[in-house]
């Protein structure tokens, strides 16, 4: 079980809106969700972001970023073929269709991500260009950095209102603890 009280991020920031401007509309709280595809626990995670979709429909902006672990071959490709498919259209109905079958990502590997991408109505060949041609390694290597900056280590890792919060070796308790720092952004009492 994992620690999952909150570590500050430096540099993390979340907007409110002016509170002299009664007609101002205030911007969604912005999630931050470190997953790899090839992840048990994130895919255990898929039902609190579920819930928190649900719960908070636009005031809660729910923002893939990446973070391919060593230990799983194909999670770097799966990576990218996520950006391609928030690319065209449909992020994070790719990530929950690929979660959803982990295992068969481990035994066929990169023919079944572009499998995925035609099952969805995406453009499979425009996946296996964008995996052959590495269109969005950057993108990838980017969030991989940022994380390691911020002391991400394992996936799934979220960040809400500058706090980090370490799914990984546990959900239990996450959820509640990202709807309490949402509540109180959406508030204002941040």
């Amino acid at each position: 079980m994992s620690d999952s009280s909150p570590v500050s991020v430096p540099g993390s920031t979340s907007g409110s809106a002016s509170v002299s401007d009664p007609a101002s509309v205030p911007p969604a709280v912005v999630l931050d969700v470190w997953c790899e595809l090839q992840c048990p626990d994130c895919r255990s995670a898929l039902g609190d972001l579920r819930a928190l979709r649900e719960r908070y429909g636009d005031r809660l902006e729910l923002r893939l970023r990446h973070f391919p672990l060593e230990k799983h071959k194909h999670a770097f490709a799966g990576a990218q073929a996520a950006e391609e498919a928030l690319e065209q259209g449909k992020g994070w109905a790719y990530v929950e269709a690929v979660l959803g079958r982990v295992e068969e990502l481990d035994r066929a590997g990169e023919p079944f991500l572009v499998e995925i991408a035609g099952e969805l109505g995406l453009d499979a060949e425009e996946f296996d260009t964008a995996l052959i041609d590495g269109r969005h390694i950057l993108i990838v290597d980017a969030d991989q950095a940022e994380g390691k900056a911020i002391g991400v280590t394992g996936t799934p890792t979220y960040v809400i209102g500058g706090e980090r919060l370490d799914g990984g070796k546990s959900q239990e308790g996450l959820r509640e603890r990202i709807e309490e720092i949402a509540d109180r952004l959406l508030a204002g009492t941040a």
